[in-house]
């Protein structure tokens, strides 16, 4: 595959949406994204197009040895959510690992972000949650007659005011959204606290020290509390919307991410879509203030192996079309009109499938374009 000159801030570079010869002359390629139709990852229908993010890299010249095993790694773990699974309780966290998928998250994200040559350390940090959890059973265990109450109480004395774990804003600090860094400066997203938590309540049940029915409650974004746990039997019908299933904690990971990392100027008013159709994207997308085009893709390709939404297949494809990949724009632009139903009773809903129709009419307009080009060279 043979490429030309790209900006040494972002491999993925976007190209003009101008239909115009003149400007389509100046864009910035990375490579031709039609020159390779090599699929890397498993995708979870034999149906879904590739997913360009790491074999764009490298055709860049960028090793994504470490990013490709994350990823391998991450599809593994999600592989053993059933149905079932999916829809239970993080306190009780069957199937897939989530501790393990939010490292395994954060270690191709460091991957993309740093180039290392050293992967991030899963294993460590998953020692680090275990050492965690005995710290707990050394210092605020109670005895084994106490009422959940005093257990619960003593775990977030534990870890809220011993150990000083805090919920950060992560509009003011993207690392806050990791697990690792989380564990490390004990400063965290309330996803990340939720996480941490589930994962002290899952080490304890297994070392025999929990011996009832707990459940957690997680608060809504805009409150100020942190996660809590508490006793089941003694739960509300109102407690039910604040409890969180493993994969509706997975998508909230991803989509945290994806929201921080988003490379186009912030709009309140606006959905993630619209601002990447209409809006201005930031010069400087190697940085976590003016987005990060990296990890915006990978949270996508993420979302959509973990089957989160039929929208993700059309914010994906709208990056698809700012990194110049027409062709595989349109292919999930399709896929994503086939799977949606139009809601019209939203206003943003009505604003987001007119974009998609604009979006669709001017890829194809381009296609067409470079068709007629290439037929008149040849």
């Amino acid at each position: 595959m043979s490429c030309s000159t790209w900006s040494t801030s972002s491999p993925l570079n976007f190209k003009s949406h101008s239909h115009s010869s003149s400007c389509r002359s100046k864009r910035i390629l990375l490579c031709n994204p039609r020159a390779s139709s090599v699929i890397t990852d498993k995708a979870p229908s034999s149906d879904l197009p590739r997913l360009i993010l790491h074999e764009s890299l490298d055709a860049a010249g960028i090793n994504t040895q470490h990013a490709r095993a994350a990823r391998e790694d991450f599809c593994s773990q999600i592989g053993r959510l059933t149905e079932i699974n999916a829809e239970s309780s993080i306190a009780i966290s069957r199937g897939a690992d989530l501790a393990k998928v939010a490292l395994l998250i954060a270690a191709e994200d460091d991957s993309l972000a740093s180039h290392s040559s050293v992967p991030l350390s899963v294993s460590s940090f998953i020692d680090n949650l275990d050492d965690l959890s005995m710290g707990f059973c050394s210092t605020y265990l109670p005895r084994s007659s106490a009422p959940p109450e005093i257990f619960l109480g003593n775990l977030e004395r534990y870890l809220y005011v011993h150990k000083g774990f805090h919920r950060m804003d992560s509009a003011l600090d993207a690392r806050s959204l990791y697990l690792h860094t989380t564990l490390t400066s004990r400063s965290g997203s309330l996803i990340m606290l939720s996480l941490i938590y589930s994962e002290v309540l899952k080490m304890l049940r297994i070392s025999g020290f929990l011996n009832f029915d707990a459940e957690i409650y997680c608060p809504d974004i805009l409150q100020k509390s942190l996660p809590r746990g508490y006793d089941k039997k003694k739960s509300k019908i109102s407690d039910e919307t604040h409890i969180m299933t493993s994969k509706s904690l997975l998508v909230k990971i991803l989509k945290d991410l994806k929201d921080a990392f988003w490379p186009f100027l912030y709009d309140p008013s606006s959905s993630l879509f619209l601002r990447a159709v209409h809006g201005k994207y930031a010069q400087h997308t190697g940085s976590f203030k003016f987005g990060d085009m990296h990890r915006a893709l990978a949270a996508c390709e993420r979302l959509i192996l973990l089957n989160a939404d039929k929208k993700e297949l059309r914010d994906y494809a709208v990056l698809l079309y700012r990194c110049g990949y027409y062709e595989d724009c349109i292919k999930y632009l399709t896929l994503f009109e086939e799977q949606e139903t139009e809601n019209q009773t939203n206003p943003i809903n009505r604003l987001e499938d007119e974009a998609v129709k604009i979006l669709k009419t001017r890829v194809n307009l381009i296609l067409a374009q470079d068709g007629w080009s290439n037929y008149q060279s040849s």
